[in-house]
């Protein structure tokens, strides 16, 4: 099997990091927290999640870039927070100094030919639903020549008919499985085979401010879909468009300038392709990973089951006015 190391490495990797997670959700999020918008419990699952995830990279693959979202300066100034990280990255790994940790972290920061190899992380997507205690994903992807190559998403809050949270993961070639969390059972994924907007189900992101809901309608009405859109946080939406929970999975940003971070999609955009689905831009063209942190030329994202793809791109070309990467 092809990158059989680095899927092992980054299926350990995240699960640790989800480990991590569950404990910040459990122990520092609570309702008053949420009231205030308090953000702390997401800043120290943040960091511990891209020290844990970086540290154990780092054993297995010393020479490997890695693009990580977080920097380490506010731990270098807060004694305190320090403190509270390092004992959350030491319940998973219990050599890490508190050096080790800050120099991890900070690793994700280093110059980078995104050209060749690296790997893009994603600690926590999704902050909003993190401390919703809802849905968040973390996002590894490893990338080769501008292409992504394997991926894994941990959403530890995923829900299944029997349970919660699983690992999505993808090797390109090799097909999308998801590793459920509680018993560690492997099944394959596959998109829901849905080819008619009148049986199909699109997601979008739950806020309203970090996508054109409006214009996601205009799409949706276009091809026919009549079932009210899944609104669900984080990378876990290409998680339900390769299970088949979702048919479709649309995002327009609400500026013309934005563009998306590199982070923010590669795991995803493989774990659907290999379950037999297709992402592009909004105008059809792959996702260019090879340009920097951000997707510099490409606009829109569209995720879908494959046999959805062509006609929602037609349904865009005739709802929205693109303006050029």
């Amino acid at each position: 099997m092809a990158f059989e190391k680095e899927l092992e490495v980054a299926l350990a990797a995240v699960k640790k990091a989800a480990s991590l997670c569950k404990s910040v959700q459990h122990n520092l999020i609570d309702e008053d927290t949420v009231t205030k918008k308090d953000r702390s419990p997401v800043t120290i699952a943040d960091l511990g999640t891209q020290a844990v995830v970086i540290l154990d990279l780092l054993n297995a693959f010393p020479d490997d870039a890695i693009v990580g979202e977080e920097d380490s300066n506010e731990l270098r100034e807060n004694d305190a927070l320090r403190e509270k990280v390092l004992g959350l990255v030491n319940e998973q790994n219990s050599e890490a100094s508190a050096d080790q940790m800050l120099d991890a972290i900070e690793y994700g920061n280093m110059d980078t030919d995104f050209t060749k190899r690296y790997w893009t992380l994603d600690p926590i997507d999704g902050t909003k639903g993190f401390l919703r205690g809802d849905q968040y994903a973390i996002a590894l992807g490893l990338v080769e020549d501008g292409e992504v190559v394997m991926g894994v998403l941990g959403c530890p809050n995923y829900p299944f008919e029997d349970g919660n949270g699983g690992l999505f993961f993808a090797v390109k070639g090799e097909g999308a499985f998801v590793q459920r969390l509680d018993s560690g059972e492997r099944t394959q994924l596959g998109t829901d085979g849905v080819g008619e907007g009148a049986n199909a189900k699109f997601c979008e992101s739950v806020e309203a401010a970090h996508a054109a809901h409006d214009v996601h309608q205009q799409i949706s009405d276009e091809l026919g879909i009549t079932q009210p859109p899944y609104r669900i946080d984080s990378q876990c939406k290409y998680a339900a468009v390769a299970r088949g929970d979702a048919s479709i999975y649309f995002r327009l940003p609400r500026t013309a300038e934005y563009r998306e971070k590199i982070w923010d999609h590669a795991a995803g955009v493989i774990v659907v392709q290999e379950a037999g689905g297709r992402v592009s831009d909004f105008s059809g063209n792959d996702l260019n990973f090879s340009l920097g942190r951000k997707l510099k030329d490409n606009v829109g994202i569209l995720a879908t089951n494959g046999k959805m793809h062509e006609a929602a791109l037609a349904a865009i070309a005739k709802t929205v006015q693109l303006e050029s990467a």
